[in-house]
């Protein structure tokens, strides 16, 4: 008998990508599943669409919350959830049929108790971008440590809605809430509880770029808490490193050091001032890692390059670099 796997879906503001969403999970090979809908306080009459979407499947099950985030939401799925194996869809993006019986084919085949596949990024206009992660060219079982390593090195892919995970792994952890990089975070603390990840190849998980989302908004506010959020992540993975995974130290180093350097890239010029504390606790951490910085050899010539002149004059930096990406330096 098949077990049971429950995909939890977030659910906010989202009248005209949810449809799409709940239909490719309805669509899956793998039948036996659940559908969590968890409406975190929409507003916008979605609050009413996941219960009509409810009505056409009775593996639909909804549950209305007040808004807290989608670490929130993915949180009271969890608790809710009556499955084996959970599942994560983000309610913008939209899954091939067959992703779900792949993820538990690979799970059952390689006796582990997380499996990944590929994801792909569509634009607004249909359009395929570069990938974030590129996918193996075979299907293969990952140890813990060295998909440490990946994610250390931006090569793997720490999202939780491209795996299938044994839900026994949420008891003792969740999302943290209130932040926007949460699936980093979760899966450094799950790795040190599993033997590896089966990772395979094919890209059966969308990411539909929708302007307004959650992690994907342009403004400057939306930004500025992104790119403190992956700084926080890289002290938590040093903490990590230094505990569980001493021989990756340069690559946690490495980690640290580029997650600073988007920061530097992406702060607003205005909040690069004195009172700012997180501003200038990255500014120390640059000074304090120079000679890292000059000898790690995982970090291009280029961030180097950027990360020195960062260090010896960022503000100077930031503007000179914001003209440039304006076009006035061609």
């Amino acid at each position: 008998m098949q077990e049971l796997i429950s995909v939890i879906v977030p659910v906010y503001n989202i009248m005209d990508c949810l449809p799409r969403c709940v239909e490719s999970i309805r669509s899956q090979t793998y039948s036996n599943l659940e559908i969590l809908l968890v409406d975190d306080g929409s507003d916008d009459g979605t609050e009413k669409l996941v219960d009509e979407l409810a009505g056409t499947d009775d593996r639909i099950r909804v549950f209305h919350k007040p808004n807290g985030g989608s670490s929130s939401a993915r949180n009271l799925g969890i608790c809710k959830a009556s499955g084996s194996y959970l599942g994560f869809v983000d309610s913008d993006d939209y899954i091939e049929p067959q992703m779900y019986e792949r993820l538990m084919g690979c799970i059952r085949e390689n006796k582990v108790r997380m499996a990944q596949v590929s994801r792909d990024e569509i634009d607004a206009g249909g359009r395929r971008l570069p990938n974030v992660c590129e996918p193996p060219r075979e299907a293969y079982v990952c140890g813990g440590e060295s998909f440490m390593r990946e994610l250390l090195l931006h090569r793997g892919d720490c999202s939780f809605c491209t795996k299938l995970t044994d839900k026994a792994l949420f008891d003792r952890h969740q999302f943290p809430e209130g932040a926007l990089n949460e699936d980093f975070h979760l899966l450094v603390e799950m790795l040190g509880e599993i033997d590896g990840i089966a990772v395979a190849p094919e890209q059966y998980y969308h990411v539909f770029y929708r302007i307004g989302s959650n992690t994907r908004k342009k403004t400057k506010q939306e930004f500025s808490r992104v790119f403190m959020d992956i700084v926080d992540n890289a002290d938590m993975a040093e903490r990590t490193v230094k505990e569980k995974y001493p021989a990756l130290k340069k690559e946690a180093v490495r980690f640290g050091l580029f997650q600073r350097l988007d920061y530097m890239l992406h702060i607003p010029v205005e909040r690069m001032k004195k009172e700012d504390v997180f501003y200038q606790s990255v500014k120390r951490y640059l000074r304090k890692h120079i000679w890292d910085t000059i000898e790690n050899p995982f970090l291009s010539k280029k961030n180097k390059a950027y990360l020195l002149l960062l260090t010896a004059a960022p503000k100077t930096v930031r503007q000179i670099h914001a003209w440039k990406m304006k076009g006035h330096g061609r």
